[in-house]
């Protein structure tokens, strides 16, 4: 090589050395973070959208995280929702990748994940026939999702009934003339509670239907100081008590004269005057007379009293008692210590080792014609 020649490639190399080297590749640059879609419910899917990215990668990876923690296994771009996310915020972390290397970035995390919702189907019903002493039972209804716990909650034209809570319902007097409904509550895991309501089905009836109507009206003797107002109120709710003989079929109805029966209000000492069997101390029945002493009326019995009975019981219980005379029966005896009393039986003297009880029992209820 001649000396010109070897001068130019030395000043080749020289001028190599003074350039800059070429940069490397870089791995990519995300342009803007993840995001996450999808309803943060439980039993739903969430999807991972990659965000952007520069330049454009090869390759995508995904890791799910719970409140900030990897969920083992959750490494695709959809993650459906479970039990442990309830309550807990979800993001996703995004690997990109290219023959530079790759760069992670995690997305802003979800609301907490809510329960999801069951949604009524078919609605509650109430099975059974609507009367005093009968059991009816609630169905449940339909539900999007099969329920693992349900409430039942029964009510009383249109107000829970207390303590009724339970899939089967034994109809009770207080139930006679309104209507019965029962509202479900259901929840099932990962879902939050439920409820639905049966529709009405119509008005509670006495234990028995009407067999035949009376009629009565109400007389006073003597000097009466009682209000007889509300005593006329007071002997007719004791006549439409579902507890009383109507639930043996018979339907009593006030008229202002004449009638089948007549209830006096007497002055005690104005008793006797019906029949010589009659006393001043007690109430009476004669013929179509059904004698209600005012003492008695107004201060109930001795015995009653000692017993810490209410006044308003003992006033159910000598109007069925008097009036069970009208119809028939006679007094009866105490059937068995601690059993209720008969309402025949002669309460106002004592009870033979019975309880205190102010309506016809179910034996005396059978055997009304």
């Amino acid at each position: 090589m001649g000396l010109r020649a070897a001068l130019a490639a030395i000043a080749l190399v020289l001028a190599g050395a003074l350039l800059p080297a070429a940069p490397a590749s870089a791995a990519p640059v995300s342009t803007s973070p993840p995001v996450v879609t999808g309803q943060a419910a439980y039993d739903e899917v969430l999807v991972a959208q990659t965000g952007g990215w520069t330049p454009a990668p090869a390759s995508y990876s995904f890791q799910w995280l719970r409140d900030g923690g990897p969920i083992a296994g959750a490494t695709g771009r959809r993650y459906r929702t479970g039990l442990d996310d309830v309550g807990t915020r979800l993001s996703v972390t995004v690997t990109a990748t290219d023959a530079s290397g790759s760069t992670s970035v995690t997305s802003v995390p979800t609301a907490r994940v809510a329960r999801a919702t069951i949604r009524n189907r078919t609605r509650p019903a109430v099975t059974g026939t609507l009367r005093f002493g009968r059991t009816v039972r609630a169905d449940a209804g339909r539900w999007s999702t099969r329920p693992t716990r349900v409430r039942y909650q029964w009510l009383r034209g249109g107000r829970p009934i207390p303590g009724a809570t339970g899939r089967r319902y034994e109809i009770s007097w207080r139930d006679v003339g309104r209507p019965l409904r029962v509202r479900v509550q259901v929840r099932a895991p990962g879902h939050a509670w439920a409820k639905a309501g049966s529709r009405p089905r119509g008005r509670v009836d006495h234990r028995v239907g009407v067999r035949r109507t009376v009629t009565y009206h109400v007389e006073t003797r003597g000097r009466v100081t009682a209000s007889l107002k509300t005593f006329r109120r007071l002997v007719q709710q004791t006549y439409d008590d579902p507890r009383g003989w109507r639930g043996g079929g018979v339907r009593f109805r006030q008229v202002r004269s004449g009638g089948t029966f007549t209830v006096v209000l007497a002055e005690a000492s104005r008793v006797p005057g019906f029949s010589p069997v009659c006393s001043a101390e007690w109430s009476c029945r004669v013929g179509r007379y059904v004698v209600i002493n005012q003492t008695r009326w107004q201060h109930a019995s001795p015995a009653w009293n000692a017993a810490k009975g209410s006044l308003r019981g003992y006033r159910h219980m000598v109007v069925n008692h008097e009036t069970g005379h009208w119809l028939g029966f006679g007094h009866a005896g105490c059937p068995g210590g601690g059993r209720l009393a008969p309402v025949m039986q002669q309460q106002s003297k004592g009870l033979a080792g019975c309880r205190f009880n102010p309506f016809p029992t179910a034996a005396e209820l059978g055997r009304v014609r």
